[in-house]
């Protein structure tokens, strides 16, 4: 297992390859359908709630009973991709196949996407605390900060190849 810390940069995550396992450790954000369209729209007008160099991104709503990754390839979700790597999103968090075009927005600037089993007990119990930052009208699937430890995952995206 590779151990790795968020934020991050490209130099941290250039040595890792489609099919690393990964522990991630640090402060990783959370959005899915709902948040990260508005999200995008925010950094495209300037008005991001938090600075996106080298954070991460989980595909997951954050409620009292857990959480676990949401379907990547969700339409809202996928297309907010390119524009949040492009924004300074390093590592992208979910589960799914990406289309070759997402694929290679990661790629041109150094970013990842990785893998989670889902199974909420486990990645619930490593969450050390949580925050909402943005867009609370959203519920549980509002804009959250969380401070994770151990989080497992597979790289299934580096350097413009695919596990799947």
């Amino acid at each position: 297992m590779k151990e790795i810390r968020a934020p991050s940069t490209a130099a941290n995550l250039e040595s890792l390859e489609v099919g690393d396992r990964i522990l991630l450790s640090g402060k990783i954000y959370t959005g899915r359908d709902a948040v990260l369209p508005r999200l995008v729209e925010a950094v495209k007008s300037g008005r991001s709630p938090v600075d996106l160099k080298g954070a991460a991104i989980m595909h997951t709503a954050v409620s009292d009973a857990g959480i676990a990754p949401t379907s990547s390839n969700k339409e809202d979700i996928e297309e907010s991709i390119p524009s949040l790597a492009s924004a300074g999103v390093l590592i992208h968090i979910g589960k799914g196949a990406l289309k070759d075009e997402t694929i290679h927005a990661l790629d041109e600037v150094g970013a990842i996407f990785v893998v989670m089993p889902p199974v909420a007990a486990l990645l619930t119990s490593r969450v050390r605390s949580k925050k909402l930052v943005a867009y609370k009208e959203e519920g549980i699937e509002a804009f959250y900060e969380l401070e994770v430890e151990g989080f497992p995952g597979i790289v299934a995206i580096a350097h413009g190849k695919s596990i799947i």
